[in-house]
């Protein structure tokens, strides 16, 4: 019987605004493998943002929803295409790997000890340094011809980033609407035990944290529940 598995893919605001096609290498390298592994996808995530400071689960929603769409199939895995997917930042993914968070990437197969997956990104991170000092030196010397620098479509990739992040927060409550309803279904008749319920499942909130009764009204709002459950 194949096995449940999330996949999350991620793009930055300007990949995603010249096309469409890192997006798509991702999701063909996720079905590829799910084919040949006996997996089966039960759920997928997209995250488009700029990129800077977004090595932090705030600025992730998009893979909060995974782990939480994750943690209610069972705990099974999230899959990524590539490790830098996730994250070049091995901090980011040492903190991940400390909370158990069930992940791995497929250029490294589903075998590879999660405990390995922070030297691998090390590796990555010190690729990542290489190019960015390659790209300051290479704009320098740009600049320095006299061209002009910029972006000309920069504004639609912020207005792309931030539609993505309010479909990321949508997106969330979806996933975590089942859990509600069984946590009032199990006797929480407010947003305080409803937030007492989920943090005593480990579930964790939008932004990684635990939740509250605000928190929990925010997503009942989203989800379209609100009137369903009491006040604290």
């Amino acid at each position: 019987m194949p096995k449940p598995l999330v996949s999350y893919l991620r793009v930055n605001a300007r990949e995603q605004s010249r096309s469409g096609l890192a997006l798509e290498a991702q999701r063909e390298a996720i079905a590829r493998f799910v084919q040949g592994e006996r997996f089966e996808l039960v759920a997928e995530f997209v995250e488009v943002e700029t990129g800077k400071g977004s090595d932090a689960l705030e600025r992730r929603p998009q893979l909060v929803a995974a782990l939480a769409a994750a943690h209610l199939h069972e705990n099974c895995p999230v899959a990524v295409s590539k490790l830098d997917r996730l994250s070049r930042d091995a901090r980011f993914i040492s903190r991940l790997v400390a909370q158990g968070a069930p992940f791995f990437a497929v250029e490294l197969g589903a075998d590879a000890d999660p405990l390995m997956l922070p030297l691998f990104a090390t590796l990555v991170e010190k690729q990542r340094a290489t190019i960015s000092q390659r790209t300051t030196a290479a704009l320098a010397a740009a600049k320095a011809r006299g061209a002009v620098l910029g972006h000309p479509r920069l504004a639609e990739a912020r207005a792309i980033a931030n539609a993505h992040h309010k479909a990321g927060a949508d997106t969330f409550a979806e996933v975590v609407a089942p859990a509600l309803r069984e946590a009032q279904a199990a006797g929480a008749r407010s947003l305080r035990e409803i937030a007492a319920a989920l943090n005593g499942r480990g579930i964790a909130a939008a932004r990684g944290g635990n939740w509250k009764a605000q928190t929990v009204a925010n997503v009942l709002r989203r989800a379209g529940l609100r009137k369903e459950i009491g006040e604290p």
